[in-house]
């Protein structure tokens, strides 16, 4: 007995009841994005090609950081502008102000969902259960026959297709990377005018020699991942600690 195709729902509301089915938004899709590399992205994840618009594409921004939260954000694409399309790329080969004006246009054509994971949530949890978790809930409030992830890991999601260097292949993975990146740069910025010494604003939470002096010179304050085992971290006193 053959398997039955899995139902795959219209990806947005249409005024013209000629583009409300799944089938006339992906001409849609194809003929904005150009078959010929599409084909050669979508052979190489062995996805159907009529199937790839609903692909939904994850990205994250702050894995690398020992301050701040983890952001992971999967977007679908709704029939966007070529316009947009033509800007979508690596998020972080763009400039804080052009990410945060591409993430407010990407907004306007694109279902997404943004996960957050503080700190301290990292340093219970670990962050690969962290970025498990995000992965989890992503593919449970976006609705996609398919999702992939930038990266080489999947995290033991048997469903979760990878693809190395997605954010700069993938139009749904550099809309991810860029609302996310985008979500991260704005609460380093918050958490720099609570914590000024740490020139969150400038180091986005990373560690570079200046953060590492701040550290040296201050302490580590509550939203340092405590759990982070680098030298320079763990001879370093936090700001809390009795003396």
């Amino acid at each position: 007995m053959a398997k039955a195709k899995p139902k795959i729902l219209p990806l947005w509301e249409d005024s013209n009841p000629a583009l409300n089915t799944l089938e006339s938004q992906n001409s849609v899709f194809q003929e904005v994005l150009g078959q010929k590399p599409l084909q050669q992205i979508v052979e190489s994840l062995t996805i159907p090609l009529e199937q790839y618009p609903a692909l939904c594409g994850i990205d994250e921004a702050g894995r690398g950081c020992v301050a701040g939260s983890l952001f992971v954000c999967g977007v679908v694409l709704n029939n966007p502008p070529q316009a947009l399309l033509n800007q979508l790329k690596d998020s972080k080969t763009l400039s804080q102000k052009t990410r945060d004006s591409l993430a407010k246009e990407i907004k306007q054509y694109a279902h997404f969902h943004l996960v957050q994971k503080s700190a301290q949530v990292i340093d219970v949890h670990g962050l690969s259960v962290c970025l498990r978790d995000s992965l989890l809930e992503i593919m449970t409030h976006l609705s996609a026959p398919f999702y992939c992830f930038d990266g080489p890991c999947n995290f033991g999601i048997q469903t979760l297709k990878t693809l190395i260097k997605g954010d700069s292949k993938l139009h749904a993975i550099s809309a991810a990377s860029i609302l996310a990146k985008s979500a991260k740069d704005s609460e380093m910025q918050t958490l720099h005018t609570q914590f000024p010494q740490y020139d969150f604003a400038h180091n986005k939470g990373y560690c570079t020699k200046a953060h590492l002096n701040a550290i040296a010179q201050n302490g580590l304050c509550t939203i340092h991942r405590k759990t982070y085992h680098l030298k320079a971290l763990s001879q370093t006193p936090t700001l809390f600690e009795s003396h």
